[in-house]
């Protein structure tokens, strides 16, 4: 396996907004992580949903199947793809900016060298989580693609043209939005709160009380997994960091 390359995921960063201390346990003790028998159910219905969207894309590459869990390789064999001449569809592209690693569900390279994103959720509705969710892929990929373009013999320069949101609709089955502008927005506030994120890590665990409450933090927007930790623990022992991040 390759040496982990980067700090933060997509779904780490997501968490932290909810709550940094579930972002800090995620990345430094996930075992203590249980997730519910309906949670469970929603991830698989995630991924079903998302699977029947793939497989409008017949020709697609997809790196999980190449590369499975070395996710490590994934942004250099996306770098690779999508240096070539010719447009290229690609499952789970993989992109590194800022100590952030995020994988992308689907990205079509057009023949102009723009990109069209698309990150697929089987939600019927468009949520502040899922254009937080859109804002960090937009960032990292925005910031990733002059340093691929710059090794690459393609002609073109590699930009954005189009990031779309696909989510569940009741009457054709998927509904495209195109929420570029919003996640450009969004983007804009990324670095500064990377920079707090990076310093939270660096620290000991956070010292948040749980909020179990229906609409509290621990619940909204999603049921977080650390609970039952939290609540063995409502102040933890302020022990340091591990060194190794």
């Amino acid at each position: 396996m390759t040496r982990k390359n980067y700090t933060l995921t997509k779904s780490v960063y997501v968490r932290s907004l909810q709550c940094e201390r579930a972002m800090y346990l995620d990345i430094y003790h996930p075992k203590l992580a249980h997730y519910s028998p309906e949670t469970l159910q929603r991830f698989r219905h995630g991924r079903a949903f998302e699977r029947s969207f793939k497989d409008t894309f017949p020709d697609a590459i997809d790196l999980n199947f190449h590369l499975g869990m070395n996710i490590c390789r994934y942004p250099a064999l996306t770098a690779s793809l999508l240096q070539q001449e010719g447009p290229v569809e690609i499952f789970e592209a993989g992109f590194i900016h800022d100590d952030v690693l995020i994988l992308a569900d689907v990205v079509r390279k057009n023949l102009d060298g723009t990109l069209t994103i698309f990150e697929v959720k089987s939600s019927y509705n468009i949520t502040d989580t899922l254009l937080n969710d859109v804002a960090i892929q937009y960032y990292v990929i925005t910031h990733a693609l002059p340093r691929i373009a710059h090794e690459s013999l393609f002609s073109k320069p590699l930009r954005i043209k189009r990031f779309n949101l696909l989510c569940a609709d009741c009457d054709y089955g998927f509904r495209s939005h195109d929420v570029t502008e919003q996640a450009r927005r969004l983007a804009a506030d990324i670095p500064q709160r990377l920079q707090h994120l990076k310093e939270v890590l660096r620290g000991p665990e956070p010292d948040i009380a749980p909020d179990t409450s229906d609409y509290g933090r621990c619940n909204t927007p999603y049921a977080c997994p650390y609970q039952a930790h939290c609540l063995r623990h409502p102040s933890p022992a302020q022990e340091p960091a591990p060194s190794d991040l």
